[in-house]
């Protein structure tokens, strides 16, 4: 079974959230819940939210079904770029400069599949 939460528009960078969730993709769920409390990044707090929102997803969808929460993994997450605010900043001699503030879309799927094993 799967389950997918969403974080659209996030002001912070694509490239600093990527190293946040570079940490926790593949993980157990309670394993990457763990991992962020510890995280001293800004990324860190929305991601853990994403990641208790896509838990509840999944607990929502499977309410017939017995849903086990520590057999989901993180299957999959992707931080794209959204669209980027654009400011001017003053500069010498009445000049001004365009300052680009970046926003992120992040994706995120579990699933409680085991993952196949490769065959040496």
């Amino acid at each position: 079974m799967k389950a997918k939460a969403s974080l659209r528009y996030l002001r912070i960078t694509p490239r600093k959230v990527r190293v946040v969730a570079d940490l926790i993709r593949g993980k157990n769920v309670n394993a990457a819940l763990a991992q962020l409390a510890y995280v001293e990044k800004r990324a860190a707090e929305p991601l853990a939210k994403l990641l208790r929102s896509a838990v509840a997803n999944a607990e929502q969808s499977a309410k017939d079904q017995s849903l086990d929460v520590d057999r989901l993994t993180v299957k999959e997450l992707m931080v794209d770029q959204g669209p980027s605010l654009r400011r001017y900043m003053p500069r010498a001699m009445g000049r001004a400069f365009k300052v680009l503030k970046k926003t992120s879309h992040i994706q995120l799927t579990l699933s409680d599949e085991m993952p196949k094993k490769r065959r040496s």
